[in-house]
C-alpha cells in the first residue's frame, strides 16, 4: 500500500525531528521560504502565519530548526542571514549552477576589496579614512559601484569643514556575502594600515578572481596628493 504525504491541513501530526512543532507549520514555512525572492524573518513569517496559524516566534524558530535538519544533507542549505532566513544552493553545486546564467557575476578588483574591507572593518568612516589606510586615493568609481551593488550606504557627515559623507556596510552586503552579522566576521587585528589590510581581504576574497580583476574604467588609483579629491 502506497503511503500519502501529509495533507497541509494535517495540523495535528508533529514532526519527528521535533515533536513541539506541527507537520503543517514546517511545510507553510518551507513553501513561503521557497517561493520568497528575498530572506524571511522571523517576525515576517509569524505575520505571514497569523491567519491560518496561532503561531509565535518560539513556534517558527523551532519549526525552522526542524526544517534546516530536512535539508542539511541535500544540494540546498537553510541559512540564516542578516535578511532572516532563506534557502541557498550549497557550496559544492555553485559553480554548477553558475552555468544557468550567461551573464558572469561581477569580478571585484583588488582596490573594491581594500575599500569594502576597510569599511567593514572601521565603518562608520569617511573615504579620506580609507584612503589613510590603503596609501592611495579612493575614486569616486569604487565608491559608486559598490552603492550600486548596495553594499554601502552613507549613514551620516562628519562633523567637520566639509561634512564628508561617512560609509558603512549594509544588510545586502551580510546577505551576499553569507554573514548573518557583522559579530560573525572573523576578528581581525586593528585596521590601520597596509600591513594588516591583506588579512582583511583575505576574508572577502571568495568573491574575487583569483588575480587582480583589476579596477573599474575610470577608477584607476593614484597616490592622494596627485589627484584631486572627487567628494
Amino acid at each position: 500500500m502506497t503511503e500519502s504525504k501529509p495533507s497541509p491541513e494535517a495540523g495535528a501530526a508533529r514532526t519527528s525531528e521535533s515533536p513541539e512543532v506541527s507537520e503543517r507549520l514546517v511545510r507553510c514555512i518551507e513553501a513561503l521560504l521557497l517561493a520568497a525572492d528575498s530572506p524571511l524573518s522571523v517576525d515576517q513569517l509569524v505575520r505571514l502565519l497569523e491567519t491560518t496559524d496561532a503561531v509565535d516566534k518560539a513556534d517558527v524558530r523551532t519549526a525552522l530548526s526542524a526544517l534546516a535538519g530536512r535539508y542539511a544533507d541535500s544540494a540546498a542549505d537553510l541559512v540564516e542571514v542578516a535578511g532572516g532566513w532563506r534557502f541557498q544552493v550549497g557550496p559544492d553545486y555553485g559553480a554548477l549552477v553558475a552555468r544557468l546564467w550567461e551573464e558572469r557575476p561581477p569580478k571585484l578588483s583588488r582596490a573594491m576589496l581594500e575599500t569594502l574591507a576597510i569599511i567593514c572593518y572601521r565603518q562608520p568612516l569617511a573615504r579620506s579614512d580609507i584612503e589613510a589606510v590603503r596609501g592611495v586615493s579612493v575614486s569616486t568609481g569604487i565608491i559608486k559601484t559598490l552603492s550600486e551593488y548596495e553594499w554601502i550606504k552613507v549613514v551620516g557627515h562628519r562633523e567637520v569643514p566639509g561634512r564628508p559623507a561617512l560609509y558603512a556596510t549594509t544588510p545586502r552586503f551580510l546577505d551576499d556575502f553569507g554573514v548573518k552579522r557583522l559579530a560573525d566576521l572573523p576578528s581581525l587585528p586593528e585596521l590601520k594600515d597596509v600591513d594588516t589590510l591583506d588579512a582583511a581581504v583575505a576574508r572577502l576574497r571568495g568573491d574575487a578572481d583569483d588575480g587582480d580583476a583589476g579596477t573599474p574604467e575610470g577608477s584607476t588609483d593614484v597616490p592622494p596628493d596627485d589627484r584631486a579629491d572627487l567628494e
